[in-house]
């Protein structure tokens, strides 16, 4: 007897007469969910492979967790670089390993901490960096050549990097010792983040020129972080995230091809960044998926052959949207399941949350408590011991495959609108998140999808205090330091420095050699800026309906 035959009569002998919640189940990205998988012999299982090995379903390293455990690096960065430097020791003296720096509004928006623009803004949801001095003061007494640094930074990325560099070399640091990543993922931004600047494709040309110095002068750099943490966050699904994301990453590799760069010289420097989610099951499939997925894009597609150029590797966050205000304690069980599903996606680096973080910046408490999470995972749970450990699962298996082909579709579908900045300047991609984001909202007021604490088990509870509050002094503060610098450097050098990145901006040179020459002759982020915006202009937010 097959195993359908024996499938159909437990199904109406033993399943008909059981008791079930609902009659049809399905994932957080509408993949339906059988009663129960159907096995598959391992020899039938479509590329499962071996760790380290094409397509990387199992991981891109061979030892994966064995060798070393995923980097556990914590997001922070607020107020003023004084007090985000006192919480990089902090983070670093908790056994953190490298660090992930966020920005203030005003600085990824191009704008120095005295504009109008920026008021109100200065240092709340991330450090202010306006000058050389303000990153210097950042990594006050960090060995830039020991430690990873990751910058959440886009649409002025390249100027950011400058500083960094110049920081860099003023310690007398070779710039072939650095590591880290800038997001430089500006493509998400008209999809779902909003932080632009530039029009798509001056913003694009911002992009590869980095990935071009970057591969004269910073070997160990990730020159992008392609993002699609952000678009989970606007609301859409996992078959969404990966199928947006990889887009993006097919749109950046084929304008660094056409700007003369080879891929395997550029590729093997991409790096990805992806949310993950309550779905537990869906979400370790995803990963997989997306290193299949993007292995096959890049040997079949692009004929990438260096092994580093098909490899997937990411960051992890554990996904904001998912925690509530609402009994914030119990964000420490979301945030605890969620990086469990990273680590047994095989992840290579792992932000977690805080508790808080739906409130307000998080407090130290919080954050060693997400620390802490990370490492508990890693040293007592024994996962890490095991590499892929749910690999040959049927219910796993069914879900990577289902996975990769929804977003195998989503991939060609964009190819037929002529590529995902066309699908962006259409609107395609943010009327797809945003139905998903509708869909999602109106299943949590139906009482369809439970959220602990919201719309189910609620309690009355008191406000919550010990809150992180950035106070009023430190815009004050950032805009009087800002003054000083002004006054103390070069106006002629500045100028000078002002022209040259115009002249670069409206010419086919690498501007990315004129932005770092600037701040290192003195101009602000804003400086820089605007001297760009007077030769791109600045974009304008397509309405979706």
């Amino acid at each position: 007897m097959t195993w359908d035959d024996e499938y159909e009569r437990w199904r109406k002998e033993v399943a008909s007469t059981a008791r079930t919640r609902r009659t049809q189940f399905e994932t957080a990205s509408g993949i339906p969910i059988p009663e129960v998988s159907k096995p598959r012999p391992i020899a039938d299982i479509d590329d499962l492979g071996f760790p380290g090995a094409y397509p990387y379903t199992r991981g891109p390293q061979a030892t994966m967790y064995r060798g070393r455990h995923w980097t556990m690096r914590q997001y922070a960065g607020f107020g003023t670089a004084k007090e985000s430097n006192e919480r990089y020791h902090y983070l670093l003296g908790q056994g953190q390993k490298a660090l992930s720096v966020a920005f203030d509004l005003p600085t990824q928006m191009g704008f120095d901490s005295d504009a109008p623009e920026a008021l109100g803004e200065v240092g709340r949801v991330g450090v202010a960096i306006d000058t050389i001095d303000d990153i210097d003061l950042l990594f006050h007494e960090i060995p830039l050549d020991q430690v990873s640094t990751s910058m959440t930074i886009n649409a002025t990325a390249a100027t950011l990097l400058g500083l960094y560099v110049t920081t860099a070399k003023r310690r007398g640091i070779a710039l072939t010792s650095l590591r880290g990543t800038i997001q430089n993922d500006i493509l998400k931004e008209y999809i779902a983040r909003g932080t632009w600047i530039y029009p798509p494709r001056a913003s694009m040309r911002l992009v590869t020129d980095t990935f071009a110095w970057c591969q004269q002068h910073l070997p160990k750099w990730n020159t992008i972080s392609i993002s699609g943490y952000h678009v989970r966050e606007a609301g859409c699904t996992a078959v969404q995230e990966v199928a947006f994301t990889l887009a993006n990453a097919v749109a950046y590799c084929e304008a660094a091809i056409a700007a003369g760069l080879e891929v395997d010289e550029f590729a093997p420097r991409l790096s990805f960044f992806f949310n993950v989610h309550n779905d537990f099951l869906e979400e370790i499939a995803k990963f997989r998926a997306a290193r299949r997925l993007w292995a096959r894009i890049m040997k079949n597609r692009f004929g990438a052959k260096n092994e580093r150029s098909q490899m997937l590797r990411f960051h992890t966050q554990t996904a904001g949207s998912s925690l509530t205000a609402q009994q914030p304690d119990n964000n420490i069980v979301r945030v605890a399941l969620q990086a469990m599903a990273a680590v047994l996606g095989g992840t290579q680096s792992l932000h977690t949350n805080s508790r808080d973080e739906a409130l307000a910046l998080p407090s130290q408490e919080s954050v060693r408590i997400a620390l802490r999470t990370q490492q508990v995972i890693a040293h007592e749970s024994g996962v890490a011991d095991h590499v892929d450990p749910l690999a040959g699962s049927y219910v796993i298996e069914d879900l990577t495959d289902a996975i990769e082909a929804g977003a195998r579709d989503y991939i060609e579908r964009i190819d037929g609108m002529g590529g995902m900045v066309a699908a962006i300047e259409e609107g395609y991609v943010q009327r797809e998140i945003q139905d998903a984001a509708y869909r999602y909202q109106k299943q949590i007021e139906s009482g369809d999808r439970v959220v602990v604490g919201v719309n189910e088990f609620t309690v009355d509870e008191e406000p919550p205090t010990g809150l992180l509050r950035v106070d009023a002094r430190v815009e004050r503060e950032q805009v009087e330091r800002l003054r000083l610098f002004r006054k103390a450097r070069s106006t002629e050098q500045v100028d000078k420095a002002i022209d040259r990145i115009r002249r670069a901006a409206d010419s086919s040179e690498n501007i990315v050699e004129a932005i770092v020459e600037g701040v290192e002759a003195g101009a602000t982020l804003g400086e820089v800026a605007n001297a760009m915006r007077s030769v791109f202009g600045r974009y304008h937010e397509v309405l979706v309906v």
